[in-house]
């Protein structure tokens, strides 16, 4: 291997070494002394109970893992939203899982952790997914009520959902393993089946506190809405265990008697590990964003038996299309080639960017997997559309939004990983999270934005001089310099994958070795729901 390899391969590590180090310190939650008093209590963590339930937890696809990352540290922080959520198997049924972490403000709900839940709710919702429910949580954290209480998208949102599922006949099965206050009590009784543990699960609209507040009755948290109380007394609660074990034992026989579910028919075969080495993706992937790579390489490290089949190899060439196979699924693939690259009437092309040619392809692409019922997968790493007076008269943008047209109104589930960049529009046209993917990750490498750090840094430092001058205030060469360099940093920060992840813009950030696994789970997950009629709409020809 050449220089250039050897110094890609040992700096993707070392982001790879820090992504480990992070992610084990976001699993321990609220940290080592808050877990030791769960046990004490006689209790699970979330990531324990998670565990004890799958089939086998190594498989567990996590979504929003960093959630949270960086934000409320006034509050003191709340490491992975607070709630621990993704997809795995219990008694061999594929389902979503959600478990409150009491570790993290015993359980209570940022406005992040609405946002996190929801998108829990989203996925079972899409993908028709029996969803569980472990449900340790004081409720909505009240100094931030206003951020999490009343609009669409808030607390509230998730109880709406738990009757669209139901609804949809979609499965769901809550555990009351702690604390389940006010609103909050509403998610587990609106499950399917509801089940308590004996003397650390509760349940009710309001605490001691509150109802000794409101009515003046005295009375005690167990004997107001413990497992005894709503197992033999209200009937809310279905049974009660005596312990956390116990209780996720009863939720696997549940799942042992579902029956089977419909199909979406998704081709699968015989899955074949990749011919050339995945890890060679490490040298040949620059972590450094300017510099070109080809994508056929990194593709070919991915995909079964590293066979991709291209479709207009030789056409629209900064969009890479073609079919394959992931973990034995049928896939199609839309991702950017970062080389470039020269047209057959000798124009250059720069990688990265989306042509007129290359989003027509796509758009033709992207019709015909959903005429054949083959599931899309987006690798980006774009910087945007193609520019200028040759692209606007060439009619890019009708050439856009026809691809936009195609890719938005999709019914094959569509899956994206980011890559590297992913700028602007070219983030909106290769389904970005504004356009349903039923996963979203990104790579250690990715950069997310409206455009590149440099590109908005001097625009940005252009607008402030232009707003210290309309003041009255001149701006010397030194100012300047330091202008930039402050929004040069901040801006840098906001592009960087965690920055990402920790909104939830993406489910995660994951080594690139994960994708396929990823990609597997997401597909049988998603074949768990068949597809409409594809209508693309009106194209702009």
């Amino acid at each position: 291997m050449d220089i250039a390899f050897n110094k890609n391969e040992d700096e993707y590590k070392q982001l790879l070494f820090r992504l480990n180090e992070k992610a084990k310190k976001v699993k321990l939650g609220g940290g080592e002394k808050r877990i030791a008093a769960q046990h004490a209590k006689g209790k699970l963590s979330a990531r324990e109970r998670i565990s004890y339930l799958l089939d086998d937890p190594d498989d567990f696809v996590e979504i929003g893992l960093f959630v949270g990352d960086g934000m409320y540290e006034e509050q003191g922080g709340c490491p992975s939203g607070g709630v621990v959520t993704g997809i795995g198997r219990v008694q061999g049924r594929t389902c979503v899982v959600v478990a409150n972490d009491a570790t993290v403000k015993a359980g209570a709900w940022f406005p992040i952790t609405a946002k996190k839940n929801l998108r829990a709710q989203e996925v079972a919702m899409e993908n028709h997914l029996p969803i569980i429910y472990l449900v340790d949580s004081a409720g909505v954290f009240l100094p931030m009520q206003d951020e999490i209480f009343p609009d669409k998208e808030h607390f509230g949102r998730q109880f709406r959902n738990n009757a669209k599922m139901s609804a949809m006949g979609i499965v769901q099965i809550a555990a009351i393993m702690g604390s389940c206050v006010a609103g909050g009590a509403y998610l587990p009784i609106m499950s399917d089946e509801a089940m308590i543990v004996d003397k650390t699960g509760s349940i009710f609209l309001a605490g001691s506190y509150l109802v000794k507040a409101a009515i003046g009755e005295n009375i005690d948290n167990e004997t107001l809405g413990g497992a005894t109380t709503h197992c033999e007394i209200s009937g809310v609660t279905d049974n009660k265990y005596d312990s956390d074990e116990e209780c996720l034992d009863a939720v696997k026989k549940i799942f042992d008697k579902i029956g089977k579910p419909e199909s979406a028919g998704f081709d699968r075969a015989e899955s074949k590990l990749p011919k050339l080495n995945p890890e060679e993706i490490y040298g040949l992937l620059p972590t450094d964003r300017a510099k070109s790579y080809d994508m056929r390489e990194i593709i070919g490290r991915l995909v079964d038996d590293s066979e991709f089949d291209e479709y207009k190899k030789d056409y629209g060439q900064t969009l890479l299309c073609g079919h394959a196979r992931i973990d034995g699924w049928a896939v199609g693939i839309v991702a950017n080639q970062r080389e470039m690259v020269k047209t057959k009437k000798g124009e250059m092309q720069m990688g990265g960017v989306i042509y007129s040619d290359s989003a027509d392809k796509a758009a033709r692409f992207i019709m015909n997997c959903n005429q054949r019922k083959i599931p899309l997968v987006f690798m980006h790493d774009v910087s945007g559309f193609m520019v200028g007076s040759k692209a606007e008269h060439g009619g890019i943008i009708k050439d856009g939004a026809k691809m936009v047209n195609a890719m938005a109104n999709s019914v094959v589930p569509k899956f994206t990983f980011i890559v590297g960049n992913s700028y602007g529009a070219g983030n909106y046209a290769m389904c970005g999270k504004a356009y349903d993917p039923r996963l979203i990750y990104a790579w250690p490498t990715a950069q997310m934005a409206v455009m590149s750090g440099a590109a908005a840094s001097n625009t940005l430092l252009q607008i402030k001089v232009a707003s210290l001058k309309a003041k009255d205030q001149e701006v010397g060469e030194e100012e300047k310099e330091i202008f930039l360099r402050e929004i040069t940093e901040k801006y840098n920060e906001q592009l960087k994958p965690l920055y990402a992840a920790a909104r939830l813009w993406v489910d995660g950030v994951v080594d690139p070795l994960e994708t396929r696994r990823i990609v597997s789970m997401g597909i049988e997950a998603a074949d768990h729901a068949p597809v409409d009629k594809f209508n693309v709409g009106v194209i702009q020809t």
